[in-house]
């Protein structure tokens, strides 16, 4: 049952409601179920709350034990960017593979099935899909989180998206708004700027999210990019004319709206959390994304804080607070009374659809593998998004098929050398990911190629480099599933 302290007074409560912060541990802290009495509305999981199904569903259950309304957001993308299955990778491709299918219907069920293993998690709020257009195929941060570089094929794709999400009782959160796939700085760094006419935005990245808000997107997530074309000086998180004037009037939306993490460097960095909290409510954000990297009850006191006194200076209007605590516990209202999928499920379409994602080249000629192979991952840094601790690949999916598989992680300019020399003899499989963006990658390759042409090449990445190989698979992501699918070729099933 909701229980909400009678000592906190209205503009306290609208401050805690507002804010959605992380927290350590796979328990909730004792801060945390005292900051739920007193008003807080929303937490946010990431890969260190999670150990499992069971411990995660048992985690949520605390949470609503002392407020029975409680959004419970993750970051849970699949493909990719996993939080479920942060250390295994995930059970579904993520969106650059559904839009290689190009079935819309196949993307709902996608979506559908994650939503109910998230609702059976206790889980009700997405922050996914990711609308962006990859248009620049150097984003070194959206990339396979895209459906693609088409906008009509990313707008139709996250509108199935939406749709097969919250058919199962889970709030989509449609993100980065206005669109983060012209950048090519990744926001958790810096202040990204996407330099491009209004017409052009309007017609490319806006229609994804028109697509969104018309299969009815419970939330929108705010993108932490300079687009001088709509606001020359505001971020879009911090950006009146964004925020209010674009989303809200021009294009109708009237659910919630939520900023990206407000500890990344494009906000933190620039404006520091607490002013760019008060400054991104004021522009028309109602939820403040917090927990990323700071996930103390000190972040909290600081946010809700840093609200109240900016209201009692008149600096930020008090309505406007009220109006964001509203639009979340509405949220809170939909997500608490909306009707799970109990029945329905898919175990296996995540396979099914990783599997009809593989662009295979090269086959006619192929010899299966059927001895153990030697994996060279050539394995670039991953972005924060993604993170350094969700496995890749596809050796322990081979390691499964070809018992005595062996594998290693080369990087830099000496990483085709070094990966020859620990191959030996063994038939190689280099598995890359967006080796048009590395140039030591390519020429690792070039090394592998020219000494055992027999080499076999697996792009998990955005795959604009000209296949080459023995064989060529590219995957479109590197989600535990895709190396699966991969695997299964390689050895000729």
């Amino acid at each position: 049952m909701t229980t909400i302290t009678s000592g906190t007074d209205t503009l306290t409560r609208d401050a805690l409601t507002v804010l959605q912060p992380g927290f350590p541990g796979t328990t909730a802290p004792d801060w945390l179920l005292r900051r739920l009495g007193e008003g807080l509305a929303s937490v946010g999981l990431f890969g260190r709350n999670i150990a499992s199904a069971d411990q995660l569903a048992a985690l949520t259950a605390q949470l609503r034990a002392e407020r029975d309304d409680v959004l419970v957001a993750i970051d849970e993308e699949g493909g990719d960017v996993t939080r479920l299955e942060v250390r295994t990778g995930s059970s579904f491709p993520g969106n650059h593979a559904l839009g290689a299918v190009d079935d819309v219907d196949l993307t709902r069920r996608v979506a559908h099935e994650l939503g109910r293993r998230l609702a059976e998690c206790g889980v009700n709020l997405n922050w996914a899909p990711s609308a962006d257009v990859n248009s620049n195929p150097a984003n070194p941060v959206i990339g396979v989180r895209s459906f693609g570089p088409d906008t009509d094929l990313v707008a139709r794709h996250t509108a199935a998206y939406v749709t097969g999400l919250q058919a199962a009782g889970v709030a989509a959160c449609t993100k980065h708004f206005p669109g983060h796939g012209d950048t090519a700085v990744d926001s958790h760094h810096a202040l990204p700027r996407i330099d491009v006419p209004a017409d052009v935005l309007s017609a490319r990245e806006l229609v994804p999210f028109r697509a969104a808000i018309g299969a009815g997107s419970r939330a929108v997530m705010s993108a932490h990019i300079l687009v001088p074309a709509l606001d020359p000086v505001h971020p879009a998180t911090l950006s009146r004319r964004i925020l209010t004037g674009l989303l809200r009037e021009e294009l109708g939306y009237d659910g919630l709206i939520v900023t990206d993490g407000m500890e990344m460097q494009a906000i933190a960095g620039t404006y520091g959390i607490e002013r760019g909290s008060v400054l991104a409510i004021a522009a028309g954000a109602d939820a403040i994304c917090v927990g990323g990297g700071l996930a103390d009850d000190e972040t909290v006191r600081r946010l809700r804080d840093a609200l109240t006194a900016a209201v009692r200076a008149g600096d930020l209007p008090e309505e406007r607070l009220a109006d964001a605590a509203r639009r979340v516990r509405e949220l809170a209202g939909w997500a608490a009374s909306a009707p799970t999928a109990a029945d329905g499920a898919e175990p296996e379409v995540g396979l099914t659809a990783a599997r009809r994602a593989l662009r295979v080249t090269g086959a006619e000629g192929f010899t299966p593998l059927t001895e153990a192979p030697y994996v060279a991952a050539l394995a670039p840094v991953a972005n924060i998004a993604v993170g350094d601790e969700t496995p890749w690949g596809v050796a322990a999916e081979l390691a499964r098929l070809l018992p005595g598989t062996s594998t290693g992680s080369f990087t830099g300019e000496d990483a085709g050398r070094a990966a020859l020399a620990a191959a030996g003899e063994r038939r190689i499989v280099a598995v890359v990911r967006d080796e048009h963006r590395h140039p030591w990658m390519a020429a690792a390759l070039d090394t592998l190629l020219g000494a055992r042409p027999d080499t076999v090449v697996v792009e998990m990445g955005v795959p604009q480099a000209p296949p080459r190989g023995a064989l060529h698979v590219a995957t479109h992501g590197a989600a535990q599933v895709c190396g699966r699918a991969a695997a299964e070729v390689l050895i000729g099933g």
